[in-house]
């Protein structure tokens, strides 16, 4: 015997929680993606019309919020709360690299589809990878400048990986290694010594 059948509010119920479940999904996106501000109006879910880009700077993963981290992580390391601007800076670290690996997923799969959105999303993947490295090597300074050396040259390795050591700031992180003590060869060698890092 059938169950539902035989108890037909049993299947009405499960067919309202199902539909019930179906419309809060939508809901939920659309909230995620409001503007802090207190003004905004709700988007209505069911309104196929209602399509607009996010404003980048109203969610948590945007350039623009990574660059709000990275902000009051120097306002913090001007006032040597490097607790605050440590915990910024791995914010600011993981967002940039959330945004670099979502940016390359969309390029390659636009890639050999439609060249235009394929090299924008290539860009902005290189364009946040590099602030994520950027991220990375100030971060690594608040932990020299905390005497957390070991915490310190892990993220200045990974630099110099992402970067390349023939750039700025992959030079940059190898010199924090060689004053640290890690390396004991300096590159670039100039004149048999290594030029001073600027932080």
């Amino acid at each position: 015997m059938n169950l539902a059948a035989a108890v037909p509010w049993m299947r009405f119920s499960s067919l309202s929680l199902i539909a019930a479940l179906c419309l809060l999904a939508p809901v939920n996106a659309q909230v995620i993606n409001l503007p802090s501000n207190n003004q905004a109006q709700p988007i209505d879910p069911n309104n196929p019309n209602n399509l607009r880009p996010v404003a980048q700077n109203s969610t948590l993963l945007s350039i623009e919020s990574g660059d709000r981290l990275m902000s009051e992580a120097q306002a913090a390391v001007d006032s040597q709360k490097y607790d605050v601007a440590a915990k910024k800076l791995q914010e600011a670290r993981q967002v940039f690299n959330q945004l670099s690996n979502f940016y390359q997923d969309l390029n390659s799969s636009f890639s050999g589809i439609d060249i235009r959105v394929s090299d924008s999303q290539r860009k902005k993947a290189l364009d946040s990878a590099q602030k994520r490295d950027e991220a990375t090597y100030r971060l690594a300074l608040v932990h020299r400048a905390q005497n957390q050396s070991e915490l310190a040259v892990p993220l200045l390795i990974q630099i110099i990986k992402s970067q390349n050591p023939t750039r700025e700031l992959g030079k940059k992180a190898y010199q924090q290694l060689f004053e640290l003590g890690f390396v004991d060869t300096p590159y670039p060698r100039q004149g048999g010594s290594s030029s001073s890092s600027q932080k």
